[in-house]
């Protein structure tokens, strides 16, 4: 069918509804010779119109169309408007994220970015501009181009070219160091490599060719089969546009400088584009008649009437040009604001692609499938049996930044505390503690549950899910408990590296604790045999008739009020030189100490064998300390989780012992309020409680454990009362986990929940996370998540405002059922020193054996009709608490004569 082309714009009429129009306004007695000969004459007209977008007027050639970027642009801005309704639709308060890198101040940039600023605001992307000064180093900014490239809520980054530095600058590194999927501007070798081979739908296309192709469809041109032209070869423009053309079915001839007969070659185009940075060199005359033409150039030339001085000019001399072609974009009011568009639709295009796998809140974090295997191998060789994820992946899946993380090898890594600060906006998430029943000598597998509770929580039911753990000390590696931090199929690895050194903490802190005695214990012997002169000598020598006192010697001076330290009088000597340190009552040297300790306090990341995530930070043992992991590596947990997420943080030791110094010492210190308390409890334990023999670490248990025997069981249970009435003190819903074995038959478990419900507990679940891992733990998992809905107001055993021995009397009676306490000489002492010295409002730290309620470890169930005896009171201030030392409590607990580590030979091979 023929077609009449009018030149108006690019608009086409079928010749046979030409001359129906036309044969509506004829007599119908005309004769049809005459009709035929009009007929003849619409067509031949009509082939006229066909052969350019113009037709002749008066032996004049019309003027060509101006494709105008301004209207096509704001059509695209309008429905990139209807996009994002969309998007805030199915994601609420949702708005794509542009970061605008540039370094220096040139206007012309300047220019640029706020008109891409300009645009992203109207259409609601979040556009920022991250301006870097002229003195910036390529390090500096590769680093900035990694922190956006890890920030979820950032889609697009425009790294603003050229790099206007002093130093030397790499623009291949720069542009290549940007993620292909936030890559915008399509610069990248990966983005660019797909442009050229094809793969259009799976990258970026530069902005300004994909704005081209835009004007091209809307002159109503068909590219394909057309002869296509490009004249330049950049990667911005020219050598992306013939990608561009070729794959849509173009026969395509690039052009450069060295480009022989360039007026021949674009006398064959039906489509040129000029990106050629030449102002007006393409003339009139070398176009082929009604040729589209797309003009890319932005020049600047000598112009009189210009208030400046200058015109802004493309590469073709649009004068000439529109008299010849048949389309033509204007500069500017052309290309330049497509390009602008097409980065606005490119950065609507990453954020689309983002929601693909976005869940709000939710981590894109992958878990390891468990197979476990029955009879079940040793901890070690279960261990062994898995290969960790790399921690840079690890970190990347919980939000957090490259330069948040300083790896220790591939499978742990410190976390910078910048993290916490980054997030310090972000809701908690739900806080968990996970306590326990007085434990046997082998442990009540506390530490397994917790993080069995984070695998459920995580690889199973779905939800963020952050276990925060104890590094295991030196009275627990190896110990007869097993594996040091969790066991089965709950474990983190790789367990020879948690379970050793680590990432050094606690040797950090013995080399710390080292330090403060040696000096002390030196500084005393020097004051106790030294004289004034002498020790005065020692400490300034003099040399060549003059004393050279160090920057700490003169700081000390100045504290002291002296201010003249060369004419020091006898006096001032004896203050300068003598601390009277009285070991009993004061410690103290702090410098030194934060260097030997300032890695120490970032905690290290490390995973549980399903992928988890896991915090492992230092802390002593609960029985002589508070026994909880840090209050840094909670926080920064309960960020990254978000607020739909679930930390589980371990409370080491009973709940009389651990969970009241996590609630009365650090909850008061973080100010962090838990949601839930899982208590866990075990068949034998609760048989022990009930009257059972005498567990014995490194002996068979006996057959009271293995045997079902309602009876023991049911008067262990009271134990379990006990402690749970320990944990509701404090005003939250308590679960209690059941850490099932493989004796325990269903009679006996079912009397454990039965008494647990009687006694308060919200729900009592059986638990396999050791022989399963996390879906052992589902039950449990799920009845937290149903506990941390319910009402609850979290509260403190005492007012730090009590007396000291009011405040021990508290806790012993409340806790451990003391009928009284007793201050022996030693500790009224202490208590009357440290209230004078105004440390009475200091928190209480129990140093009380983790084996009973009282502080008799042979004495299991609830213990009734005793005194708590307080042989001494010391006085932590770094930590900032008392800690009383309840009966013989001083030292960690005794290695056992068969320590585990005989069974965990890292040279032998696990099978």
């Amino acid at each position: 069918m023929q077609f009449l082309f009018l030149s108006s714009g690019p608009f086409k009429i079928p010749l046979p509804s030409v001359h129906y129009y036309f044969s509506s306004f004829l007599h119908p007695s005309i004769h049809p010779a005459i009709f035929l000969q009009l007929s003849a004459m619409l067509s031949f007209a009509a082939l006229t119109l066909r052969l350019g977008s113009t037709g002749c007027r008066g032996g004049r050639r019309n003027l060509a169309t101006i494709v105008s970027g301004n209207k096509t642009s704001q059509l695209v801005r309008e429905r990139l408007k209807e996009d994002l309704d969309q998007m805030r639709g199915q994601f609420p308060g949702f708005r794509p994220g542009l970061v605008v890198l540039q370094v220096g101040d040139r206007d012309d940039s300047n220019l640029y970015i706020s008109m891409k600023l300009k645009a992203a605001a109207e259409i609601g992307i979040n556009a920022s501009h991250v301006r870097l000064p002229k003195t910036a180093t390529e390090d500096e900014v590769l680093r900035r181009i990694v922190e956006v490239n890890e920030n979820l809520e950032v889609h697009g980054l425009i790294v603003q070219l050229p790099l206007d530095s002093i130093n030397p600058m790499d623009t291949e590194k720069v542009t290549n160091a940007v993620a292909p999927e936030k890559d915008v501007d399509g610069l990248t070798s990966i983005n660019a490599g797909k442009l050229s081979r094809g793969d259009l739908g799976d990258c970026f296309i530069p902005c300004t060719p994909k704005g081209c192709m835009k004007l091209i469809s809307q002159t109503g041109t068909s590219v394909a089969g057309k002869n296509a032209v490009v004249i330049g070869r950049s990667k911005i423009v020219g050598a992306p546009m013939h990608d561009l053309l070729l794959w849509s079915h173009a026969t395509v001839t690039t052009c450069h400088s060295k480009t022989t007969d360039l007026a021949a070659q674009v006398g064959r185009a039906d489509i040129l584009v000029v990106g050629a940075g030449k102002a007006e060199m393409v003339k009139g005359e070398w176009l082929k008649e009604g040729a589209v033409v797309i003009d890319c150039g932005i020049n600047h030339i000598p112009d009189d009437s210009k208030a400046n001085g200058m015109r802004v000019v493309g590469d073709v001399h649009y004068p000439s040009a529109k008299e010849k072609a048949g389309f033509i974009t204007p500069v500017p009011g052309g290309v330049g604001p497509m390009t602008v568009a097409m980065l606005m639709e490119n950065t609507v295009q990453s954020a689309k692609r983002f929601l693909k796998t976005y869940q709000p809140g939710k981590w894109n974090i992958s878990y390891a499938k468990l197979k476990p295997q029955k009879p079940q191998p040793s901890d070690v060789a279960i261990a062994h049996s898995f290969t960790p994820k790399t921690i840079g992946r690890l970190a990347r899946e919980v939000g957090l930044f490259s330069e948040e993380v300083e790896p220790y090898g591939t499978t742990r890594a410190k976390v910078r505390l910048e993290a916490l600060n980054r997030l310090k906006t972000q809701p908690n998430g739900k806080y968990l503690v996970v306590t326990g029943i007085t434990p046997t000598p082998l442990g009540e597998g506390t530490t397994t549950t917790t993080l069995g509770l984070a695998q459920a929580l995580g690889a199973h039911l779905h939800v963020n899910s952050f276990a925060c753990v104890r590094q295991p000390s030196r009275g627990s590696n190896f110990g007869v408990k097993g594996g040091a931090v969790g066991g089965g199929y709950c474990q983190v690895i790789p367990m020879e590296e948690v379970s050793l050194h680590l990432t050094s903490d606690i040797q950090a802190v013995m080399a710390a604790s080292s330090l403060v005695v040696d000096t002390i214990n030196a500084r005393v012997l020097c004051e106790s045999t030294q004289s004034d002169k002498a020790l005065f000598d020692w400490l300034v020598p003099l040399r060549d008739g003059h004393r050279k006192f160090s920057l700490s010697q003169l700081n000390r001076l100045k504290r002291l009020g002296i201010e003249k330290p060369e004419t020091l009088k006898p006096e001032e000597i004896y203050r300068f030189i003598r601390l009277d340190i009285d070991p009993e009552t004061k410690t103290g040297i702090s410098g030194v100490l934060a260097t030997l300790m300032r890695d120490a306090v970032k905690p290290s990341l490390m995973q549980t064998m399903e992928g988890t995530p896991v915090f492992v930070h230092t802390c002593p043992l609960s029985d002589i300390a508070q026994g909880n992991s840090s209050i840094l590596a909670d926080q920064i947990a309960l960020k990254l989780v978000g607020p739909e997420g679930f930390v589980v943080t371990e409370a080491e030791g009973g709940a009389e012992l651990g969970m009241e110094k996590f609630f009365d010492i650090k909850c008061r210190s973080s100010g962090l309020h838990p949601d839930v308390v899982v208590m866990v409890a075990s068949v034998p334990a609760l048989k022990m409680h009930g009257g059972g023999p005498a567990v014995t670490a490194g002996s068979a248990m006996p057959k009271e454990y293995s045997a079902e025997n309602l009876t023991l069981l049911e008067n262990g249970c009271n134990h379990l009362k006990r402690q749970l009435e320990n944990a509701r003190a404090f005003g939250l819903p308590v679960v209690v986990a059941i850490n099932t074995f493989s004796t325990d038959t269903d009679a006996e478990l079912g009397l454990v929940c039965e008494q647990a419900k009687l006694a308060g507990a919200l729900e009592a679940v059986p638990c396999s996370h050791w022989a399963e891992g996390g879906a052992g733990a589902v039950a449990l998992g799920q009845a937290v998540q149903r506990a941390a809905e319910t009402p609850h107001q979290m509260n403190f055993l005492y007012d730090l405002e009590m007396p000291i021995d009011d405040k021990i009397r508290v806790i012993a009676k409340s806790m451990y059922g003391a009928d009284d306490v007793e201050l022996l000489p030693q500790a009224q002492k202490k208590v009357a020193l440290f209230s004078k010295q105004g440390l009475g409002n200091l928190p209480i730290c129990m140093a009380k054996t983790h084996l009973s309620l009282s502080h008799d470890p042979e004495r299991k169930g609830v213990p009734t009709g005793f005194t708590l005896p307080i042989r001494d009171i010391h006085a932590n201030l770094g930590a900032g608490f008392l800690y009383p030392l309840v009966g013989t409590t001083s030292v960690p607990p005794q290695s056992p004569a068969f320590s585990c580590f005989h069974d965990n030979d890292f040279s032998t091979e696990s099978k």
